[in-house]
């Protein structure tokens, strides 16, 4: 291992939970200035949780099974399906006995039938709408009405509007695996409630990833008696890790994290923060998150596209120099 490299990964660690980090995750009313909060957090790239800021919304008091019951029983809507929650994330497959990185099962159904999944907490699979292609605006316009468009501090902030716009419902078992988006995130929750562990990106050093072999779910005999088959992406063994049927994902749980194999992970700084009903986390570009909720949660989140600046330059750097330690 590079001793110059480690000695620096460790001076930015120290930097950082000196001069840039709190010790635990702010929280401010929904009284704050968009001046306020870019100078605050946009600027430094700094999570915050906005606390009722979105609970004089319509969604707020309407959203519920009964009201999605009432409004839109026949219409077809996109669930994901998997058999152990965790909708794009790593399996283990008994047939190959090797992991890969999988992403779910997709099925079409009346949103009636998925609120009935929901209800009966059906064993054997795990229902999630979660499609993430600005789904509410897309797919949603019986719900439109009931939200904002967009977070209006927050595009003053940014000084852009959402590239995407995402309605959440689902289990308590699905979880949201760790991972990082290129975006900046606002993350309303409309009912019930989220927990978000977060990770600094200049933890990056301390975050385990693997490179994993792509698979989707394919579902047997769904609905009578579904089981689940994990069906790679390629057939042959293929050693190059950068191919378009391959991932490099983080390869550890938070919530039971394995430091005989990941030892470095104890060195990441963990921030948990709960998001409940009424609630925006503004959730910066590039931090790792890990989500988990409570059961028939609803939420909507805002996807601003990050600025590719001096942030995105350090973080490239520090990507790189983990790759040149990790290969030495």
């Amino acid at each position: 291992m590079n001793k110059n490299i480690i000695s620096a990964i460790k001076i930015l660690r120290e930097e950082s939970s000196e001069l840039y980090l709190d010790r635990e995750i702010c929280i401010e009313s929904d009284e704050i200035t968009s001046l306020d909060f870019h100078r605050k957090y946009v600027s430094k790239n700094i999570p915050v949780l906005l606390k009722n800021y979105i609970s004089h919304w319509p969604a707020t008091k309407l959203w519920n099974s009964d009201y999605f019951r009432k409004i839109m029983p026949n219409k077809n809507v996109k669930v994901a399906l998997t058999p152990n929650g965790y909708a794009d994330g790593i399996a283990y497959d008994p047939d190959t006995k090797q992991e890969y990185f999988v992403v779910p099962y997709e099925q079409e159904m009346a949103m009636s039938e998925f609120l009935n999944y929901l209800d009966e907490k059906r064993p054997g699979f795990i229902p999630y709408i979660q499609t993430q292609n600005s789904n509410l605006t897309e797919d949603f316009e019986e719900l439109m009405n009931d939200v904002n468009l967009d977070i209006d501090k927050a595009t003053e902030a940014f000084g852009k509007r959402p590239d995407a716009v995402n309605f959440w419902m689902g289990d308590s078992r699905a979880i949201t695996s760790m991972h990082k988006d290129p975006y900046e995130n606002m993350y309303c929750v409309i009912d019930g409630w989220k927990e978000f562990i977060l990770i600094p990106p200049t933890d990056l050093p301390f975050v385990p990833y693997k490179v994993f072999p792509s698979a989707t779910y394919e579902m047997i005999n769904y609905p009578a008696s579904p089981t689940f088959k994990i069906q790679p992406l390629c057939s042959q063994p293929n050693d190059d890790e950068y191919s378009s049927d391959k991932i490099k994902w983080i390869d550890i749980d938070p919530l039971y994290p394995d430091f005989k194999k990941h030892a470095e992970f104890k060195m990441a700084h963990r921030f948990t923060v709960r998001v409940e009903k009424g609630d925006c986390l503004y959730l910066p570009s590039l931090w790792f998150h890990h989500v988990k909720q409570s059961h028939r949660c609803i939420a909507v989140n805002y996807w601003y596209d990050m600025e590719y600046d001096i942030k995105y330059c350090y973080f490239k750097m520090l990507e790189e120099l983990c790759n040149i330690n990790n290969n030495n």
